[in-house]
This record gives C-alpha cells, structure tokens and sequence, in this order.
C-alpha cells in the first residue's frame, strides 16, 4: 500500500520513470516489475524467518547482483527492515543512492541498529515525528512525511453509515473486539477478550459485539472460539476492521497499526497484548520505551489503557472498558487530542515522500 501510494506520486513528479523490484499486487498494478513475490517476505517472530533463511538470503543476493548489475538512479527499500537494510547497505557502498521507507522500531528496541542504518541510506522516510527526533539526534538524514492513513481516514468518521453497512442496530453501545490478525494471538487473545466481554454484559446487559476476521482462517478460528460463548452478543464479520471500529463505540484490541487507525477513527480503546512465555522473556528485555500503542508514543504519554502479559487479564479489561464506555466527557477530550494528533499526521504522504526523493536525487543525482 505504501508502496503504490509514492508509485503513482513518483509518477507525476518525473516524466519518464521505471520501477522494478520486490512488491506486490497494488505496485504491479501501478507498473511495478516485481522480480520476486512479495508473498515470500511476509513472515514475522523470532524462529519463522529462520526456517525461510535460504530462500531469503538467495532473494536478496539476487536483488543485489542484479542492481550492482544494473544501477537504478535510486534504490527504495519499504519496511522489512532485516531484510531491506543490508541490502541497502551493499548497493550504497556500491555508489547507488539509497532512501528507507518506514523507520525499524529503533525508539523501542535494539537501538544499535541506527549505526546500520547510518550506513545503509542516504534518506531515511519516517511515518511518525518522534522518530524524525532520534535520527535528528545520530546524525541520519530523515524525512517526516506523515501517515497515509491519516489522510485517508476522515477528521470525523460516519458511525451510522458504519453500523447500516454492517447490519448493526443504529441505537445502543457496541463494543469492538479485535484480538488481532495472526494466529498465534488469536488463540491467546481472543478467549481472554470473551472472557472479558462476558463481564463487560454482566454490568450492562444491552451491550453488543462486533469482531472481524481477518482472512478465512482467522474467522474459522473466532468461529471455534465463539462457541463456548452462547449466550453472548457478537457478531463476526469477514474483514471490514476498519468498518467494525468505526461502528463501535469503544474498541478492544492487540497493541499494533490497529491502534493508530482506531485513534484516527476517534475510537476509545483499551490495548491488550499476549505473547508466548519466552518470546515476551526476550523482547521485554529489548524494549526500550515507555509506551507500545502508537497513542500513546504519539502523544508521549499514556493517551489510552496499555495492557501487557500478565496484565492482559478479563478483569483487568473489562475495568478498563468499563471507563471507557462511561464518561461522555473525558470521551470528548479524548477525541479532541485524537484530532490533534490526526492533523499533525494528514501531510499527504505520498507527496511528501516523493518531493523528498526528486531532492534526495538532486543532491545526488547518481
């Protein structure tokens, strides 16, 4: 997606311009030669990658031959961090001007990699303003360019239009529950989010439900899962997260990117996020910040309820929703740092990204 957006930006700031690489369907369709499927990156934690390694390091060896090979005015590598920079790195030592779209978490964990990065790129492209700050402060040079989701999501969101394209009732509280997209948090999220919906009704019992899937398998999983819970209002839905928030009145959700597009949708949320016992061991050592939902970092202070592994428990988010369902004035000025936030994301992304490579190439034209 971040891809297509400065794809179609690139376009109309350069008259004659190719783009080939590693992307997927909405960059091919913007005229992307995808040399590699883009489906062979996506794989996350700490032991998966490590199953895919030949595969991977064949893929990069090949992007690299082929770019030293045949040198691009400029190389963009987009997130996929462990994957991106140290061919970044290879190609800038071989005098290609390279650029990095999406910042790695260097603000929240394994900070030494900015040494990398210093190396890697001659422009790193930054989504959020705090991490414009820590590269400022090492030397990097950096862009702010903004959030495309920021300028894609309304200042104000249309919640009855959201409940009628849902089926949902115009009238009464809806709770939002996303336990996430994966899996793994699936089977650990999604009883604990029951469990604590079941409370939430016994305090009110005109409350309803609305969760999506994410994909096929996920609503099969959420199906299974919904079972043990006859008695409760929920509603499962095939996609449509972002429909689902918006229709809500507050959200329920795993700590990620669902966090920055709920807080852009003006949505009270309460954040819950379980992972595998050794896995938290080792990352929870790593971390480096206060916060882990983007409101919260955004805003540099605990914006909206953040609950972490052992914390993570029904009772606990049943209490927190339980405020946030409630007061209809600390709502209000919720939305209102909400909207402050928003506008100070909504830069048009792919505009500024694209202005910031056409000067990044005027400086070094290659």
């Amino acid at each position: 997606m971040l891809g297509s957006h400065l794809i179609i930006a690139l376009k109309k700031q350069f008259a004659e311009v190719h783009f080939e690489g590693m992307g997927g369907p909405l960059m091919e369709a913007q005229g992307l030669n995808s040399m590699f499927p883009m489906e062979r990156l996506s794989v996350m934690g700490l032991i998966e990658p490590l199953k895919r390694l030949p595969e991977l390091l064949r893929i990069r060896g090949a992007l690299y031959r082929h770019f030293r090979d045949n040198p691009p005015d400029i190389f963009i590598g987009i997130d996929s961090p462990d994957f991106t920079l140290h061919l970044e790195q290879k190609l800038r030592k071989a005098g290609i001007t390279t650029a990095h779209l999406v910042s790695p978490s260097v603000w929240a964990w394994r900070k030494r990699r900015i040494h990398k990065i210093k190396r890697a790129v001659d422009l790193m492209l930054c989504l959020f303003p705090f991490e414009a700050d820590v590269y400022r402060e090492y030397g990097v040079p950096v862009a702010f360019v903004g959030h495309p989701l920021a300028d894609e999501i309304p200042m104000e969101p249309d919640s009855i239009r959201a409940r009628e394209s849902l089926g949902l009732p115009a009238t009464g509280k809806i709770l939002a529950l996303l336990p996430g997209s994966r899996g793994g948090e699936v089977r650990l999220l999604a009883p604990l989010f029951l469990q604590a919906a079941q409370r939430l009704r016994q305090w009110d019992e005109e409350l309803s439900f609305v969760m999506p899937a994410a994909n096929d398998a996920r609503y099969a999983e959420l199906s299974a899962a919904l079972e043990a819970w006859p008695d409760l209002p929920v509603k499962l839905v095939h996609g449509k997260s972002r429909e689902v928030m918006t229709a809500a009145d507050a959200v329920l959700l795993a700590s990620g990117t669902a966090t920055l597009e709920a807080m852009l949708l003006k949505r009270p949320m309460v954040v819950a996020y379980r992972m595998a016992a050794f896995s938290w061991f080792l990352i929870s050592r790593m971390l480096t910040t206060r916060y882990v939902a983007l409101p919260n970092l955004l805003a540099d202070r605990l914006l909206v309820p953040e609950l972490l592994q052992t914390e993570a428990t029904p009772e606990a988010m049943a209490a927190q929703l339980q405020k946030q369902l409630g007061s209809a004035q600390e709502r209000e000025a919720l939305i209102a740092q909400y909207r402050g936030i928003h506008r100070g994301l909504a830069l048009n992304f792919s505009a500024r990204a694209a202005q910031a490579i056409g000067d990044l190439l005027q400086v070094k034209p290659g």
